[in-house]
């Protein structure tokens, strides 16, 4: 992919006193759009409206029959950022956000989901510590999920770091450990060259393509961590995430993931994986499919069954607890409302 032909356009931010000065890396925004003009108008305009000027911002239209384009045509007319790449057939989520990475021209990519918002200050608190951390693959804050169809908010990603930090691969067992380690990928930007050697996004992996790259980026090479709210996700009851967890293929994703985690290519990560447990947050149909190969056995331990136990415990009180306790249950417990 060819390097960046001119650097970003943003303001300056001075390092603070006795720190070095750092040159802003560059970054492209990437937002894949099918069918999402009604949310376009408040999602463009919270990454346009950041502080740090990304050197891009393209939407790639997955050849949507609502009035898609006609809203990012006439966003694209006020700001000379915005790229409208529109695809001649549907290519799906992940071949999309892909095409979209092989055109970026910037060191970093964040992608922008077109039902989702950025908080004022992602983009210059994330890039700030990227600078000064190039080594890490990505970067992620606090997240703030809200199910539009009950109203119920979690604040993921609480308690990783005090203060912004660099957190090794190390750092993230031990997180995963106490089960603090959750990289919400609303907030994500990726050193590009990083989620490149990952392999992308995976379309085998369907929903859960952003799952892997990030993880497998953050145990590969660490991540910088904002303790700050800075981007909200929007779950509709039919978004690609939500429908795709109950597909009858669902189990075979999850059982590409472990193939893929067992594959020589991940040797390097496959035992930060099994240490942290991070696969629990795929609960009990993982396991299932765990115990019933048992070339996936090395991948089981004891912190593994515990956090599957108290993430099972998460699915079944959203579903059956009332809006109110739920709140509270999360307050209580969890730091979060």
């Amino acid at each position: 992919m060819p390097p960046p032909s001119a650097a970003p356009a943003v303001n300056p931010h001075p390092a603070p006193a006795g720190e070095a000065a750092v040159s802003p890396p560059s970054l492209s925004v990437i937002v894949p759009n099918y069918n999402h003009a009604k949310y376009l108008d408040s999602s463009l305009p919270s990454i346009l409206n950041q502080s740090y000027k990304p050197l891009e911002v393209i939407v790639l239209d997955d050849a949507s029959t609502d009035n898609s384009v006609e809203v990012i045509r006439r966003i694209a007319a006020q700001n000379p950022l915005v790229r409208l790449v529109q695809n001649p057939q549907n290519l799906g989520v992940m071949p999309n956000l892909n095409k979209g990475v092989g055109l970026a021209r910037g060191q970093y990519v964040f992608i922008g989901s077109a039902d989702d918002e950025v908080m004022p200050g992602l983009f210059e608190a994330s890039m700030r510590l990227l600078a000064q951390h190039p080594q890490a693959g990505l970067s992620c804050t606090v997240c703030e999920w809200r199910y539009t169809d009950s109203g119920l908010s979690f604040y993921m990603a609480v308690g990783m770091a005090d203060q912004p930090a660099y957190l090794s691969p190390d750092d993230l067992v031990r997180l995963g450990h106490k089960g603090k380690l959750i990289i919400s990928s609303s907030s994500v930007i990726f050193r590009r060259e990083a989620l490149e050697n990952v392999g992308l996004f995976l379309p085998e992996l369907r929903w859960h393509a952003d799952w892997f790259a990030a993880f497998m980026a953050a145990f590969r090479f660490g991540l910088c961590y904002v303790p700050e709210t800075l981007s909200i996700v929007n779950i509709l009851p039919r978004s690609f995430y939500t429908a795709g967890r109950k597909r009858p293929e669902h189990l075979q994703v999850l059982t590409r993931i472990l193939e893929l985690i067992s594959s020589p290519a991940f040797t390097d990560v496959r035992p930060r994986i099994r240490a942290s447990g991070a696969l629990s947050l795929f609960a009990v149909p993982l396991l299932k499919i765990l115990f019933r190969r048992r070339e996936f056995w090395p991948l089981c331990n004891l912190t593994l069954l515990y956090r599957t136990a108290r993430r099972e415990s998460e699915l079944l009180g959203k579903k059956v607890l009332p809006t109110w306790l739920a709140r509270w249950v999360l307050r209580r417990f969890y730091g979060r409302n």
